[in-house]
């Protein structure tokens, strides 16, 4: 509680006396000496001690100290503080130094008070009635307890003994004491006193009576009193009592000080009575008080949470120009209520004037501040103030990070909004819905619905709360991206029970119908929120008015304009008064016609989808009436064109041809783009007829030609003609057309998947000649043409020609040329076609990085390789393609160990080993020589769900085969044929391979008679089996299997030799 503060004569901390005769001061010597030192008030007294405020003059001036006097009382006061200071240190409470007649100083040494505020006798007596705080009540009588005292004290004593109490028994019982003195007198000062101690305690009935009984005895109340009695009532929240006493004072005409203003602002802003706080403090001024810095503080507060805005700002100008420091807590508020309202610039300039002040902003600011950023979309300064707030540690809470998710969402940096939000679970910080759901609209925005849902998951299982409608709105998005139906009627039903769903949800399911082609369940739902009363919006009022014009139903059409003509959307929407107009010409309905508002122009979109309505019916009349409307309509053709568009955009060619042609009669020909879209769909739908019908029935004209060349050419490619797509291109070019790049594209890419590579060598090299202007795409599709063609030497060319004309080469180009340059054994030029990709700042994707290595595993540079797919690694997290090729770089050259350590950081990485993954593996193992761990991966495959091929077997069995372990290679093969599975050409192949060259002639038969029936054309097998049977003289068998192999017109392997390698059989290795 602040101190009261008053003046009176009472309470002056020396006794006042008359002039002694023993000190009489000449009169013509006036010397005036002022004494001053600052002394901490104590907490109970009622003075302001403020010794900046002037004093009245007095009618009597006292008469000045001498110079003898002056200099011995200052002497000996210094020595005392001096003394003083060293004995109770540097915080130790020094008396008031006052101005006193001589006669005042030798009464002041009398009483033998040396430096003390009261006389010895007044201090016994307080500590008398202290000492009674220990006694309960009852244990003690005042009277007896005070005899000594009887006559010693007079009432300005009392007071002060009263006064500094500690205990409100003991300053009731002291009270009434005092009343039976003789030198007790009624006055307000003493009442005032104890008023104060009961409030202090929340005694409000014992101060309401001793108010009373002041009133009673004829004091009349002074503004010290009335202000005890307001601050004892405001301690304690009664606001009523408080205001209605307020009330009386005010009729009275007394005048309260600021801080007895500044206890009731206060009380009632704690009770959120902001109404009450405005109230009083227009009062306040009204009558003159000063405020001061708390004062405005409290009121601006008030004034923020009722929305005064500008009386706001017109406190706060005011406290600074009183030269008051505004607290954080109020820039804060004010910088808060300014972006609520759209003062953006208000708030930045409170912003920029807080910041001039050097005060640090708390985090609520900095909240305000990031949401105001947010809704300008001024992103940058949304992620400096981040920064500072860094900078100046400012901890940042829920609200900062969630803002920050969403600016780092609308800057589409996805993978930082991903980041904060596993920062924020970290921290313990994921406590709100609106968090977790701004993470998961994040998510959406990037396309992730999975992680959305995963989101949103995530706050059901930690908050076991209810989902709210926000939560359901966000839910069925989800499930709307994702084409989830059942889930997405099923969180549409939920959020339907929280109220009325909202526009953007029932367009969100429209739309999923739609996208499934259910038209059906879509008129259905229609139905259903026009019986429920939707407010419609203008998106959702297009989505509908799409569904009837294109189901051609009039009828429903009209309907939804009529329930719509009432709303406030009929008349702020374009488009809905497009709509109504043109159905109402056709209607003649003038009660409508009353509520349109002429436009400048009409809505093309709306006069298409008209048109839509109408064709579908069929109604031509109607159709050549909005045709005509609509080509009157800038964009009007455009509109028209569009719609065939999105017919073709949906696969149903058949319509947008009778479409076509039905606009084409009323004398409406679309635009070009629309027939070549027409023309490419046919070609993808592998109808060739009839896009060579469009072609030819519209271009009609060399420049209709040019334009639609390019998708007849298209649909010859996709529908595999590349004779006809070379011939179209040379009839073109015959004619003088110039071709652009992509139709030049178009050719050689269908030339060359048709294995047509001297006729795309051609168009290119005619291309180049005749200077077409290509780009970048074109380039690329020359290089990569003749990559696959094997004109390696004529692809470096292409790529010099494109920079010699300045064409920029794209990161698709430099690793096309890597593949050139390392299928050609230049692997010094690839390596230099990456540096260059590198050095210039493009991008360099997984795909570059991974088709280098695989030249640098082919050239046996593994070394090299492992640098560069470890540098990769840095910053391209590889897929499950590069791993496997890396695994296979090390399995060639027999670097088990770097294999089995990416086999470990591949599984690291989230990725699943697959069956490739293991035959690398594998090859690892077996070039090691390392058998039997070659063995266990085939177990560990089938344990972990991946089930071993015959290529898996056929490199172990390769393995024993070359080293002449045949018994092995026989044991593995039956682990092979227990597995299930049918041995191929190649294991069989590798198990004869291993008899043949060691020899094991019976064996060898044995094997082939096995698997004669499987085998019927392959070389190698047929001609050892003609070999085995040689050896060992049966020369019948030999002709046979030689008779087969003529009649195949298979050729016989005569360098074969029966036990080439024959020799002692190595040691297994482990």
């Amino acid at each position: 509680m602040e101190s009261l503060h008053f003046s009176s004569s009472f309470l002056c901390t020396s006794p006042l006396t008359t002039a002694s005769p023993l000190t009489k001061t000449p009169s013509k010597i006036r010397i005036r000496v002022s004494i001053r030192s600052s002394v901490t008030p104590d907490p109970w007294s009622l003075s302001d001690g403020n010794p900046d405020r002037p004093k009245p003059k007095s009618k009597h001036p006292k008469n000045p100290l001498s110079d003898d006097n002056a200099r011995r009382i200052i002497k000996s006061k210094a020595q005392y503080l001096s003394a003083l200071r060293r004995n109770q240190g540097p915080h130790a409470q020094t008396p008031k130094w006052i101005k006193r007649t001589p006669e005042q100083m030798v009464r002041y040494l009398q009483d033998d008070r040396n430096g003390h505020l009261y006389g010895r006798h007044v201090v016994a007596a307080i500590k008398r009635v202290r000492a009674l705080s220990e006694k309960a009540e009852g244990e003690y009588d005042m009277r007896t307890v005070m005899s000594s005292f009887v006559g010693k004290l007079s009432f300005r004593e009392m007071c002060v003994v009263l006064k500094e109490q500690k205990g409100w028994r003991q300053v009731r019982d002291l009270f009434s004491w005092m009343k039976l003195q003789l030198s007790y007198r009624p006055s307000v000062i003493v009442y005032t006193i104890v008023v104060r101690t009961y409030g202090q305690i929340g005694k409000i009935k014992l101060a309401e009576q001793t108010f009373l009984e002041m009133l009673e005895a004829g004091c009349e109340p002074d503004e010290v009193a009335c202000g005890t009695m307001l601050c004892t009532y405001a301690r304690w929240g009664r606001d009523k009592a408080m205001l209605a006493f307020y009330s009386a004072v005010q009729q009275r005409g007394i005048l309260l000080s600021v801080a007895v203003y500044n206890f009731m602002l206060s009380s009632l802003q704690k009770k959120s009575l902001h109404q009450k706080v405005v109230q009083v403090w227009r009062q306040m001024v009204g009558e003159g008080v000063v405020p001061n810095k708390f004062t405005y503080t409290v009121v601006i507060t008030s004034l923020v949470k009722q929305g005064l805005i500008e009386e706001a700002l017109k406190s706060f100008e005011e406290s600074k120009n009183g030269g008051f420091v505004p607290e954080e807590a109020t820039y804060s508020l004010l910088i808060s209520l300014s972006t609520k309202n759209g003062d953006y610039d208000q708030a930045l300039a409170l912003y920029e004037d807080m910041r001039s002040r050097r005060i640090v902003p708390s985090n609520y600011t900095c909240a305000s501040l990031l949401t105001l950023y947010y809704k300008k979309e001024d992103y940058s300064k949304a992620l400096s103030l981040f920064s500072e707030m860094e900078k100046k540690k400012i901890a940042a809470d829920e609200v900062i990070y969630g803002l920050l998710i969403r600016v780092y969402g609308k800057l589409g940096l996805y993978e930082e909004a991903r980041t904060t939000f596993k920062e924020m679970e970290q921290l313990g910080l994921l406590s709100d819905e609106k968090t977790y759901l701004a993470m998961a609209q994040v998510n959406l925005n990037a396309g992730n619905y999975d992680k959305a849902l995963e989101v949103i998951e995530l706050m059901k299982s930690r908050n076991n709360i209810w989902l709210s409608r926000f939560a359901y709105i966000v839910l069925l998005q989800c499930y709307v991206m994702k084409e989830d139906l059942s889930s997405a009627e099923v969180t549409f039903q939920a959020l339907s029970k929280t109220g009325l769903p909202d526009a953007g949800s029932c367009n969100d399911m429209l739309n999923l119908y739609i996208r499934l082609n259910l038209m059906e369940k879509a008129k259905d739902f229609i139905a259903q929120i026009r019986r429920d009363r939707v407010d419609f919006d203008e998106e959702l009022c297009r989505t509908v008015m799409s569904v009837y014009c294109k189901e051609g139903m009039i009828r429903d059409t009209e309907q939804v304009i009529e329930e719509l003509g009432t709303s406030r959307l009929f008349k702020d929407s374009r488009f809905i008064q497009t709509i109504s107009r043109a159905m109402c010409e056709h209607k003649e309905d003038q009660q409508l016609e009353g509520k349109l508002v002429t436009f400048f122009q009409p809505d093309s979109v709306a006069l298409g989808l008209v048109l839509s309505l109408y064709l579908a019916n069929g109604n031509m009349s109607k159709t050549e009436k909005v045709v005509a409307l609509l080509l009157e309509t800038s964009g009007g053709l455009s509109t028209a064109s569009q719609l065939i568009r999105n017919i073709i955009r949906e696969g149903d060619a058949y319509k947008a041809e009778i479409r076509i042609n039905q606009l084409l009669k009323l004398g409406c020909r679309v635009d070009n783009a629309t027939i070549s879209s027409l023309i490419s769909l046919y070609g993808k739908k592998r109808k060739l007829k009839k896009a060579q019908e469009i072609f030819t029935a519209f271009a009609d004209s060399p420049l209709a030609k040019k334009l639609l060349c390019n998708s007849m050419l298209d649909a010859y490619a996709k529908c595999g003609k590349s004779e006809e797509t070379y011939f179209l291109y040379k009839q073109l070019t015959e004619e003088g057309h110039d071709l652009d790049a992509v139709a030049i594209s178009i050719v050689v890419n269908a030339l060359t998947h048709s294995g047509k590579h001297k006729e795309a060598e051609n168009v290119i090299r005619q291309s180049l000649e005749h200077r077409l202007e290509l780009d970048t795409v074109a380039y690329n599709t020359f290089i990569k043409a003749m990559l696959e063609a094997g004109r390696l030497h004529f692809a470096s060319s292409v790529y010099e020609n494109m920079l010699s004309e300045g064409v920029t080469p794209s990161i698709q180009t430099y690793n096309t040329m890597i593949s050139v340059y390392g299928r050609g054994r230049k692997l010094d030029r690839a390596v230099e076609m990456f540096n260059t990709a590198h050095s210039l700042g493009l991008s360099v994707d997984e795909k570059a990085y991974m088709n280098l290595i695989s030249y640098y595993g082919k050239a046996g540079k593994r070394h090299e390789a492992s640098m560069l797919f470890a540098k990769m690694r840095e910053g391209i997290k590889p897929g499950m393609v590069s791993y496997n090729m890396m695994m296979n770089v090390y399995a060639t050259g027999g670097l088990y160990q770097e294999a089995e350590e990416l086999f470990e950081a591949m599984k690291q990485d989230g990725w699943s080993p697959d069956s490739f993954t293991y035959l690398s593996l594998i090859r690892a193992y077996t070039e090691s020589l390392k058998y039997s761990e070659a063995k266990e991966i085939i177990n560990s495959m089938q344990q972990n769900g991946v089930y071993p091929s015959c290529s898996h077997f056929n490199l172990i069995l390769s393995a024993f085969a070359k080293m002449g372990l045949i018994g092995e290679a026989e044991r593995i093969y039956e682990e092979l044929l227990a597995a299930g599975l049918n041995p191929d050409v190649a294991c069989y192949g590798t198990m004869l391979r291993g008899y043949m060259d060691y020899g094991h002639v019976e064996e060898g038969i044995k094997f082939f008679e096995q698997i004669s029936e499987s085998i019927k054309d392959d070389r190698f097998i047929l001609s050892a089996a003609v070999h085995f049977y040689k050896s060992v003289g049966k020369e019948v068998q030999a002709d046979s299997v030689l008779h087969s192999m003529s009649s195949m017109g298979i050729s016989f392997l005569e360098n074969l030799e029966v036990g080439s390698k024959l020799k002692s059989p190595p040691v297994l290795q482990n």
